[in-house]
């Protein structure tokens, strides 16, 4: 059944949709926290999907659910972020980065050094181009959705997809071990990005 009917039989009281609804995003909300708040990502989820539960009733009609959700998840991650930091309320998440909060989970080490390379660099890009790039490359939304979850218009969205990959692009190069590891890593972002996605997953 799609979101629009699941969410709207949800809206009127069938629980079992909204239950449908979880079970279909668990994986993506879970790779969302796992790739920027390792530690915390269980609690995390718990909050997005609780926090989702009780506003329910005020998505808007014609809201896509999952740009929702996205919106609901980017919500929670910056409040776990302003809420480590003294001067949480100043903290600029198009400026700082998730590295600048904690060091990258060791227990991904160990797999391809191109897994390894696109998730340090994906790490210290700031947060919010970091969350454009997941939700594009994992996720596979379409511009309009990933706007509506930040709540930018769709033109600024592409704009900052652009910006993205542009700034993980520098990080590769700065991090990049050899020239090699570099190549092979821009060459197939797309492939590399699928397997540190699936990589998170089994986590």
């Amino acid at each position: 059944m799609p979101d629009d009917r699941l969410l709207s039989a949800w809206r009127d009281g069938d629980e079992d949709a909204g239950v449908e609804l979880f079970e279909r995003y668990y994986d993506a909300i879970s790779r969302f926290f796992r790739s920027k708040a390792w530690d915390s990502a269980p609690d995390l989820i718990q909050r997005t999907f609780l926090a989702c539960l009780e506003s329910r009733a005020r998505i808007r009609e014609g809201t896509a659910f999952r740009s929702y959700l996205f919106g609901v998840a980017r919500n929670i991650l910056l409040e776990h972020y302003r809420g480590k930091r003294r001067d949480g309320d100043r903290i600029d998440f198009m400026e700082r980065s998730v590295e600048d909060f904690g060091p990258t989970p060791s227990s991904i080490l160990g797999r391809e050094q191109e897994t390894q390379l696109l998730l340090q660099a994906l790490r210290r890009i700031p947060i919010d181009a970091q969350t454009v790039l997941e939700l594009y490359f994992w996720e596979n939304m379409t511009a309009k959705e990933i706007a509506d979850a930040l709540q930018i218009p769709e033109g600024t969205l592409r704009t900052r997809i652009r910006r993205a990959k542009q700034l993980l692009e520098q990080q590769l190069a700065a991090l990049a071990k050899t020239p090699k590891l570099l190549q092979s890593t821009v060459s197939d972002l797309e492939s590399w990005a699928q397997s540190l996605r699936s990589a998170l997953k089994e986590r």
